[in-house]
């Protein structure tokens, strides 16, 4: 395939009025100009593309985006420019910066038994939203379950993220990480935090394997590298990524501690640690005796909570109490005051917090 070319067909006019443009406006080389006496036909190439600029071409004049890194000092800082041949231009940022929209609170209730559908997503994995609001994009919770197990149709990719969690709950998956070392293997329990930008490949699952998937903010990039192998030579486990650090973070061994909320415990997965605090994520289950809480607020931005396995009921302030059990999942807002009750001795919960580090006010 290395002698086969790919061309943009583009129609014109009068080629020698797109000539300066496309060379001294916008930078593509002439590569080919034919007939002499009367050019009706120019090739350029060009910011990756090769276009064909053809008086006889019989198509509509499209649109070409090109992306630099600095789009100010490109073609003299106009950022939409119109072709002789009418070609629209628009210059765009290559990296433009992450946007994280500000969070839209609201208290969410998302239960398995609503039966809220399955989405066929990348790589044939099979998606459940479990905050249909996205709290207005500041967040995607997605419940994702691989249904036959085996090698997995994925590719090297990397996602621009502020944040992602990977939490298997059921079943186990092989994933490569960019300068980790070679596959690790998730089981219930664990989890990984995906730094932004990280290179990564989910490379075999069990059947009906199952993970949370956390990503911030809701809609992101997943872009495929083409160029790199995975497992890399080099080991860097302290490497950061925008100030973040991979994490794999097993449940076998975990130390239990003091929960926030009084009638519970909890195993702290590092993620604040690694993260600087931009995220917490702790597993939560009741001591023996307790599983209800006093009436309590918070002051971090996102509060999400998933249920792993067992019963609890939630109140909220002016809400009607939900009973909650395996597979629903929950949103608290800030400064709302909330309390668990009833908690089964089996319960344990998935906690998510945006920042990691916040305060907890027993009311």
């Amino acid at each position: 395939m290395a002698d086969t070319v790919a061309e943009i067909l583009l129609p014109t006019s009068e080629l020698r009025e797109d000539i300066p443009f496309f060379t001294k406006v916008l930078g593509f080389k002439l590569d080919m100009i034919y007939p002499a006496d009367d050019p009706r036909v120019g090739v350029f190439s060009g910011h990756g593309l090769r276009l064909r600029i053809d008086r006889d071409a019989a198509t509509a004049p499209g649109v070409i985006r090109i992306l630099t890194e600095d789009p100010e000092g490109f073609a003299g800082g106009a950022r939409t420019l119109t072709a002789p041949n009418g070609t629209g231009i628009e210059i765009e940022a290559r990296n433009p910066p992450l946007e994280m929209p500000p969070t839209a609170h609201s208290f969410v209730v998302r239960r398995l038994k609503d039966q809220a559908p399955w989405i066929i997503g990348r790589a044939g994995m099979h998606y459940r939203d479990l905050v249909p609001d996205r709290l207005g994009g500041s967040i995607i919770a997605s419940h994702i379950r691989i249904p036959d197990g085996g090698p997995v149709p994925d590719m090297v990719h990397f996602h621009k993220v502020g944040f992602q969690l990977i939490f298997c709950i059921h079943g186990w998956v092989d994933v490569v990480y960019e300068d980790q070392g070679d596959k690790m293997r998730l089981t219930p329990g664990d989890c990984f935090i995906q730094p932004p930008e990280i290179r990564h490949r989910v490379l075999e699952a069990s059947d009906n394997v199952q993970v949370i998937e956390i990503g911030v903010p809701a809609e992101h990039v997943t872009e495929i590298d083409h160029e790199m192998t995975l497992p890399t030579p080099h080991l860097r486990p302290d490497r950061e990524w925008d100030g973040q650090r991979f994490v794999f973070n097993q449940a076998a061994g975990a130390v239990w501690q003091a929960f926030r909320l009084p009638g519970f415990e909890c195993r702290d997965t590092s993620i604040a640690e690694n993260t600087r605090g931009v995220a917490g994520v702790q597993v939560v289950r009741p001591v023996p005796g307790g599983g209800s809480s006093p009436w309590a607020r918070h002051d971090t931005d996102i509060h999400f909570t998933f249920v792993m396995a067992g019963t609890v009921t939630l109140e909220g302030e002016g809400r009607r109490p939900y009973d909650l059990e395996q597979g629903d999942a929950f949103v608290i807002p800030p400064h709302m005051r909330s309390r668990l009750s009833g908690a089964s001795a089996d319960l344990e919960l998935l906690e998510v917090t945006l920042p990691g580090r916040f305060r907890t006010e027993l009311v």
